[in-house]
């Protein structure tokens, strides 16, 4: 397993094309949202009305990630959506003294850009996004419902599921579980997601021996679930504070993990 303190986009150029068997990422989604469009074929690239596009190839079509941009080319990306944080006290929770710190939310959740996606379908065979919705990519016919167990269908201010798109061509799935992780675990980070998610995603899509990909580790989840399951994870995340509180996590709950196995407790 490696682990990686930095920006995802100043490693991922390094890696060959399909390096990663899986690529399993919650991108923040703040601020905006990326198009996908259907491609005949070639994608362009600064095309004289103002556009650029790069494709990739899903089920055996060819899409491209399209860009409109103010006043032509050259100027600067013009998401197709604005979107936020909602939730009640959610945010607020995570906006700590006036956003001085840099884990506070404001700082850090901003959509990721046109090259972001680029490098994610070259260097990875199949992805799961967390926040598909966030982005319009191509149509799937499988999708992921995380189903929040302690969450009401109704009445409250937080969503009571989670969707994530996917690259795979079979029937969509739905997991049920608490947002709250096992009993007595504290959360490092406002989007973490359990442990034992990532656990049943690397159940239903991975397979032994395959290499997998987080680009926005945040609480470290996912990594916990890979090297916990025995797959080759590399991942990387760019605050330093969630990644000294995302490491210190691995560590404990993988070490406590080994611990169990050895006293033969489930």
């Amino acid at each position: 397993m490696q682990f990686v303190k930095g920006d995802c986009m100043d490693y991922l150029p390094g890696f060959d094309d399909g390096f990663f068997d899986l690529a399993i990422v919650d991108p923040p989604y703040g601020g905006g949202s990326i198009l996908m469009q259907q491609s005949s074929g070639t994608s362009t690239e600064g095309s004289g009305n103002g556009s650029t596009a790069t494709s990739i190839r899903q089920g055996g079509r060819a899409w491209s990630n399209s860009y409109t941009l103010r006043g032509g080319a050259g100027s600067t990306l013009t998401p197709n959506a604005k979107v936020g944080r909602t939730g009640g006290t959610w945010a607020t929770k995570y906006q700590t003294n006036g956003g001085i710190f840099d884990h506070d939310i404001r700082h850090w959740d901003i959509a990721p850009d046109k090259d972001y996606f680029d490098q994610l379908f070259r260097v990875s065979k199949n992805q799961i996004i967390w926040g598909g919705n966030y982005f319009e990519l191509p149509p799937t016919r499988c999708f992921v419902v995380w189903r929040k167990t302690n969450i009401p269908l109704r009445g409250f201010t937080m969503a009571p599921c989670e969707y994530a798109w996917t690259s795979f061509n079979r029937n969509a799935v739905m997991f049920e579980y608490t947002s709250s992780g096992h009993p007595g675990a504290g959360r490092i980070h406002p989007t973490q997601k359990p442990v034992a998610l990532y656990e049943w995603l690397l159940d239903q899509f991975a397979e032994p021996g395959m290499r997998v990909l987080d680009t926005h580790v945040g609480s470290g989840s996912s990594a916990i679930a890979c090297k916990q399951c025995g797959y080759d994870f590399i991942g990387f995340e760019i605050n330093d504070t969630y990644y000294a509180m995302a490491s210190e996590r691995i560590e404990m709950e993988t070490r406590q993990e080994t611990i169990f196995g050895l006293l033969g407790v489930e």
